[in-house]
């Protein structure tokens, strides 16, 4: 009965020993986990993106070097010559195009900023969730271990009273059989605890060990929570919804860069001409320079519906974008709502699993003491220490839920 109690206790009330802690192991993750490198990598990209959109503000220069030959001399042309040209040209208006390129850029960006931090959030999330894990299978151990340690020493105890002939070959049997399958149940804890830390190494992106693992983060239970607020805050600060409202954005900037096509271009063009009657320019007999300087607009009549076309489809992707928020928004309250239930019911439960603890615990004590005296028969015994270890487990997986439901609204409002 001591060693129930005990077992309950370290059931109830996680560790307390100086460890790695949740905080610790999120910020691990995030130091060490490649994929929150590829989306620092895109948001780099992003910001190149900026700096191409922004190339239409400078100026453009080109230079060419041109050799002719010519079956014969004309009176303008001698047939072997030779042509250099340099070619400055600046865009000076062009329907504002390059304008509203930058500000999409920009809003891009921010976007995939907005995506980082999105991703950052669900790893942090992924790391409590499998630290949960641990301490879940490091909890069903305990009660495995100690429902095999009980029946262990109720097999001993029974294999003496079959010596003696107080009880027969059929109840040390019964005795065997639930004492070898909590001796299964124990290995399998034993597997499953050895494969959540596993898991949890692989999330933190390291090699952890057991020992090292401070699990004080559930000493205490998750306190009520505002659900109003919640819902404010999950609306306004979600990185999911806040990339979908700045994409919108972004695409209604590329609708105006878009109808930059219906607009007139004007470009100031400066250019240097020199001809030469010799392929290598400057070593013939005579030569011609030109300085020209023009102002050339231009205005694009027909290109294919292209134009149009581009138009329609950048307003249909923010029609599109429109939608998605529109659902994202629906599922995000509907997931909210769902995790407010469970979170509620399963505060409620702690109660009733400690409570199932205890009476499962004094059902074992009287049980015992009537088997002592003879009672009460092998299988009420059997019954109850069964009892004790299911309200036990029961009480582990009702901790688990309580905490996977705070954790997941934790992230509902990238509280992390």
């Amino acid at each position: 009965m001591k060693q129930f109690s005990f077992v309950a206790a370290c059931v109830l009330f996680a560790s307390t020993a100086y460890g790695l802690d949740l905080a610790g192991m999120q910020d691990m993750a995030l130091n060490n986990r490649k994929i929150v490198q590829q989306y620092v990598n895109r948001v780099e990209q992003s910001e190149k993106d900026i700096l191409l959109a922004k190339g239409g503000y400078y100026p453009s220069v080109d230079i060419s070097y041109t050799v002719n030959s010519l079956d014969e001399t004309s009176v303008i042309e001698n047939n072997e010559n030779s042509i250099a040209t340099g070619r400055i040209s600046w865009n000076l208006f062009s329907g504002f195009g390059d304008k509203y390129n930058i500000e999409s850029a920009t809003l891009l960006s921010e976007v995939e900023r907005y995506r980082l931090k999105g991703i950052k959030q669900d790893l942090q999330l992924d790391v409590a969730l499998a630290y949960l894990g641990v301490y879940e299978r490091r909890a069903n151990l305990k009660v495995a271990d100690a429902a095999f340690q009980t029946l262990e020493k109720v097999y001993r105890d029974g294999e003496g009273r079959y010596r003696v002939g107080l009880i027969g070959k059929n109840e040390l049997l019964k005795f065997r059989v639930d004492y070898d399958d909590a001796d299964i149940t124990k290995k399998a804890a034993a597997a499953g605890l050895r494969k959540s830390v596993q898991r949890l190494s692989f999330q933190i992106g390291s090699t952890i060990d057991l020992s090292g693992l401070d699990f004080g983060d559930f000493a205490r239970l998750p306190a009520q929570i505002d659900e109003q607020d919640y819902g404010q805050k999950m609306l306004a600060e979600r990185s999911e919804i806040k990339a979908l409202e700045i994409a919108i954005e972004a695409t209604l900037s590329q609708e105006k860069s878009a109808l930059s096509g219906y607009y007139p271009r004007l470009d100031a063009v400066g250019s240097y001409r020199r001809y030469d009657d010799e392929y290598i320019n400057g070593s013939g007999s005579g030569s011609d320079d030109e300085l020209r300087a023009q102002l050339v607009m231009s205005m694009n009549l027909f290109q294919g519906f292209t134009t149009e076309t581009t138009v329609s489809k950048t307003k249909l992707k923010t029609r599109s974008l429109r939608y998605d928020l529109e659902e994202l928004s629906n599922l995000l309250t509907t997931d909210l709502e769902n995790l407010f239930i469970d979170f509620r019911v399963s505060l409620e439960n702690v109660d009733v699993a400690n409570r199932s603890i205890e009476q499962a615990e004094e059902n074992l004590r009287i049980t015992q003491l009537k088997y002592d005296e003879g009672l009460q028969r092998e299988t009420d015994l059997l019954d109850a220490i069964t009892s004790l270890s299911r309200s036990q487990y029961n009480y582990v997986a009702v901790l688990r839920t309580l905490f996977s439901n705070y954790f997941q609204l934790t992230r509902m409002i990238e509280g992390f």
